[in-house]
This record gives C-alpha cells, sequence and structure tokens, in this order.
C-alpha cells in the first residue's frame, strides 16, 4: 500500500461507464472499506492517531492526511468505479482535483489515482 503520492498524470476512463450519482443518498457501495485503523474510525467514528489509516465510503477517501470528497457522477463499470475527487492534505493550501478509479479485486477495494499509485487492497469493514 503506498502513502504519499503526488498528483499530476491524466488517466483514462472506460467509454462504456454508466452514470451513477455521487451523494450521501446514492449508495454504490455495499458498506465502509478499509485498513485495520480505517475500519476502527469508520465503527466508532474516532481516530487512533495512526499514520496508516485509509477509509472508503460512498462520499469519500479518507486517509491519515487526506480527505477526497466525490464530485459528481460515479461511473460504474462491472463492480469497479471511476469517481472525480476533490482533496484537501494535511499541511497543503488549498485542494487539488482529479479522477480515481475504484476497482474491486476480489472481496475488497483498490483506489488507482491518475499517476498510477494505488492505496488498497481495502477490505470491508465489520
Amino acid at each position: 500500500m503506498r502513502v504519499p503520492r503526488k498528483h499530476g498524470s491524466i488517466a483514462v476512463i472506460a467509454a462504456l461507464a454508466i452514470p451513477v450519482a455521487a451523494s450521501a443518498q446514492e449508495k454504490f457501495l455495499d458498506g465502509a472499506y478499509g485498513n485495520k485503523e480505517g475500519c476502527t474510525y469508520a465503527n466508532t467514528g474516532e481516530s487512533s492517531g495512526a499514520d496508516s489509516f485509509f477509509l472508503l465510503t460512498d462520499e469519500a477517501i479518507t486517509t491519515a492526511a487526506s480527505y477526497c470528497a466525490f464530485k459528481g457522477p460515479v461511473r460504474k463499470s462491472g463492480a469497479s468505479f471511476s469517481v472525480r475527487i476533490d482533496c484537501e492534505e494535511e499541511g497543503m493550501e488549498g485542494s487539488v482535483e482529479e479522477t480515481v478509479d475504484i476497482r474491486r479485486t476480489g472481496p475488497a477495494y483498490s483506489i488507482i489515482f491518475e499517476d498510477g499509485n494505488t492505496w488498497g487492497p481495502l477490505d470491508k469493514c465489520k
């Protein structure tokens, strides 16, 4: 699992993707997905302060150092998704927008950024 990353390259989105609304009302995941620390946060609302913290929900991708809210339509392709995100990173001014692919990898999801960096796999939180 890679944590630090730089923004910049352009990703290609599947042409046959089907738009789905990204909002708190419209669910496209069957629950929260994360690593141990991310799932603890999803279940309790409290962070342990760990540096390795990843949580994927229908609203955002949250890490120890960033919060990436979903913007616009979610494009579905099979059990995977592409979505535009607006990320705010700790210690950085402003935000960065880019498109990520959220790919189903067996029972988990992996998040693939435009520059090729990957977060995951993230298992379903229990």
